[in-house]
């Protein structure tokens, strides 16, 4: 059988230390440099096992102080599924009677925000063109679950009565209704999910430590001739959150 790798052996050490209350709630841990000093194993191999128990919720860690054994908290999980999207497409998103789900929301708009080169791209527009960004915070039980940062093309919904998201006729019914209002159809979601570490920012906005893992996932829809008509940034607390893709079948 192949040998499992290091980083993982040593993960498993120190998530028996810490279970076994070596360290209690809230105690910081000892410096990486004496772990692998300890184990024998190089300072790269400490911080992988450091991040995969952090992961798994037992570890935190906290910029420019170290690591701490993390207070247990429940993550809500999160079932992102074509199956489960609202009829109305509203920004709740899906499953809104699942337990811990968003239930209300804050929401800036800022008209004829330049794209820079990176949204330029996923938008298929020219660098500078003009967008429609609007800044979301969802709450569940008034708490901070989830940031969102969302780019439409002005080319595409200016001088309409939907070209704000959070105003207008269709305010809050999400991206699908308002496209198809002005003759768009949404027929595909991208989303690429990516870890990070939360800004100081994002930080601030969603009540963890700078550092703290994040899950970000880039989103956009596209209408059915493949024009990307949105795009967003998602970002999801990793300590608050289980992010679950569900898929049907196709039956023969």
């Amino acid at each position: 059988m192949p040998r499992q790798a290091p980083y993982l052996v040593l993960a498993d050490a120190l998530s028996a230390r810490v279970l076994g209350g070596e360290w209690e709630v809230g105690e910081r841990l000892p410096a990486r440099v004496r772990f692998a000093e300890e184990y024998g194993v190089g300072r790269n191999v400490v911080q992988r096992a450091m991040d995969r128990l952090i992961v798994d919720g037992l570890l935190e860690g906290r910029a420019g102080s170290g690591t701490y054994v993390r207070e247990p908290r429940e993550r809500h999980r999160l079932i992102r599924s074509r199956n489960h999207g609202r009829e109305d497409g509203s920004p709740l998103g899906v499953g809104r009677n699942e337990r811990g789900r968003a239930s209300a929301w804050d929401a800036h708009s800022r008209l004829r925000t330049p794209a820079p080169d990176a949204i330029a791209e996923r938008l298929a527009i020219g660098c500078g063109d003009l967008c429609v960004t609007t800044h979301y915070e969802f709450l569940a039980e008034r708490q901070p679950v989830q940031l969102s940062e969302s780019w439409e093309p002005m080319g595409i919904t200016g001088g309409t009565p939907v070209v704000l998201p959070e105003e207008g006729p269709l305010a809050g019914r999400g991206v699908v209704v308002r496209m198809r209002s002005i003759g768009i159809v949404v027929d595909t979601v991208v989303e690429v999910p990516r870890p990070a570490r939360a800004t100081r920012e994002q930080a601030h906005l969603l009540g963890i430590g700078v550092g703290d893992l994040v899950l970000r996932i880039e989103r956009t829809l596209y209408d059915t001739g493949g024009r990307p008509v949105e795009t967003a940034d998602i970002v999801i607390p990793d300590r608050r959150r289980e992010v679950v893709y569900e898929f049907g079948v196709d039956r023969p």
